[in-house]
Order: structure tokens, then C-alpha cells, then sequence
């Protein structure tokens, strides 16, 4: 079905492989939009628990294609805005897909493989992966996947990474809160496959309303309003179905329902 991507199936887990490797994974307006596609089609895939972003080669990915930087060099103002807004609108769809997403990151993830880290919900790396915001070396900067870089490792780092495009090494990033694990290249997939089990252990419609949660709340002032709205998500979710059964199920000492 796709061109730059492979859908790999594990039970209720989707890995989507990023199958550029001759360019490093580097994206384009092809990849951008079978990505996009592909988030979309998986979040509404119910017999998919857990998304995996990977990347074939020895990178994760490097970012923009540079074919693709040159042609967007060349196009007016139009055209570029286009390339950006389908660029943002893939990295939003990844970020708030209601599914647990891990990035699995082998080796380089430059600029916008940056982004694509940041955007999933947990991601682990291997101690050869390395970072970096590099798009003021090119004249530019990180815009499209600054919301989810900042969120990731504050402000005040972004400070320094966003304008000295320094590298990142896999221990940096997890000190900056970048990646969440960093791993020996051989210890890699078990590690996500530890994330991965520990994920499939909760409800799903939960595990989407905590995502749902954290961006309610998070940055928030903790006032009348915000103590208001997390009282009625609590009373909303008890009387559903999925929470009367994990419930009952802890009770009786069985595997709820979604275990199945």
C-alpha cells in the first residue's frame, strides 16, 4: 500500500518502518503524507493496542530530504506554506493518535527525526542514536516540530539546541528528557518490547483519556476549573463499561476483558 513505509503486525502492536534507508529516512512529501495515513488508519484500527515508529537502516531518520529542501528552495511562498502545513499536520496527528505510540530509534534522528521522537508518547533509544535541531545550519528553524521539542525538554534547553544545533547522544537526550530510555544497541527491541507489554496491560479507552488528561492539565494553574474538569473525567470513565470491568476483574483475580 505504501511507497516509504512497511506496516509490520504483532498481534494487537503495528510497527511502521520507515523504508528510506538508502536517504537516511529523510522525509518528503510522499512519506509525510503516507505517514499521516497511516497514523490515521491504525488510531481507528481497533485490534491495534500499540504503534511503534521505527526506522529500516542504520538511521532513524535525517530529517528532510534534501531533494525535497532544494525544490522547496525554488517554490514560492504558496507552495512552501503547503509543504509546511502538511509537515505540522503530520507530526500533530502522530502526537495526539489515541494509542500508545513509541519511537524505536536505532541510530541518527536529525531535525524532523527529532520531531518525530518527540511526538510519540515514549521513546527509547539506542546509546549509537544522536540528535539534533539542526535547521538554523540551514537557515531555517525547528518550526514544525518545535511544539512538540519544547514539550519534551523545556524552554530553557531549547534555548541552546535550537540556535547552536549541537548533537545530542542518546544519554544527553535522555538526561533532557528527550528520549525516556537509552540502551546498548543489542538490548533495543527487548526494551521496547518490555514498554510494549507493560502498555497492553491497560484499557485502551483508558490509556486514551489519560493522553487526553495530561494536555488537559498540563501548564495549568491548578484552580477551581481544572480540579472541576478532572472530577468529571474520573466520575465519567467509573461508569464505563471497560472501568467496571478492570474492576471486577482485579476482584476476582482474572484478566480484564482488553487482556483478551
Amino acid at each position: 500500500m505504501y511507497q516509504t513505509l512497511e506496516i509490520e503486525r504483532s498481534r494487537s502492536v503495528a510497527t511502521v518502518w520507515m523504508n528510506r534507508p538508502d536517504v537516511h529516512n529523510a522525509f518528503d512529501e510522499t512519506l509525510i503524507a503516507e505517514l499521516t495515513a497511516a497514523c490515521e488508519a491504525l488510531d481507528a484500527d481497533a485490534s491495534v493496542r500499540v504503534v511503534v515508529l521505527a526506522g529500516r537502516g542504520k538511521s532513524f531518520s535525517a530529517g528532510a530530504d534534501l531533494n525535497w529542501m532544494k525544490r522547496a528552495a525554488q517554490n514560492g511562498i504558496e507552495d512552501n506554506l503547503r509543504d509546511a502545513r502538511a509537515l505540522a499536520r503530520m507530526l500533530r496527528v502522530l502526537a495526539e493518535m489515541k494509542k500508545p505510540t513509541i519511537a524505536r530509534v536505532q541510530g541518527a534522528a536529525l531535525g524532523g527525526g527529532t520531531g518525530l521522537t518527540a511526538a510519540c508518547d515514549i521513546a527509547v533509544a539506542s546509546t549509537k542514536a544522536v540528535f539534533a535541531t539542526s535547521e538554523v545550519k540551514f537557515g531555517i528553524i525547528p518550526a514544525a516540530i518545535s511544539p512538540y521539542v519544547v514539550r519534551a525538554i523545556g524552554a530553557r534547553q531549547s534555548y541552546r539546541y535550537f540556535q547552536s544545533a549541537e548533537r545530542i547522544d542518546a544519554l544527553r537526550a535522555r538526561e533532557l528528557g528527550l528520549v525516556h530510555e537509552a540502551v546498548e544497541p543489542e538490548q533495543l527491541d527487548a526494551k521496547v518490547q518490555e514498554i510494549v507489554d507493560a502498555l497492553i496491560q491497560g484499557g485502551p479507552l483508558s490509556q486514551a483519556a489519560a493522553k487526553d488528561l495530561i494536555r488537559a492539565v498540563d501548564n495549568k494553574p491548578i484552580n477551581d476549573a481544572v480540579v472541576e474538569d478532572t472530577a468529571q473525567r474520573i466520575a465519567q470513565l467509573r461508569a464505563t463499561p471497560e472501568a467496571q470491568d478492570g474492576l471486577s476483574a482485579f476482584l476476582d483475580k482474572r484478566q480484564p476483558g482488553w487482556m483478551a
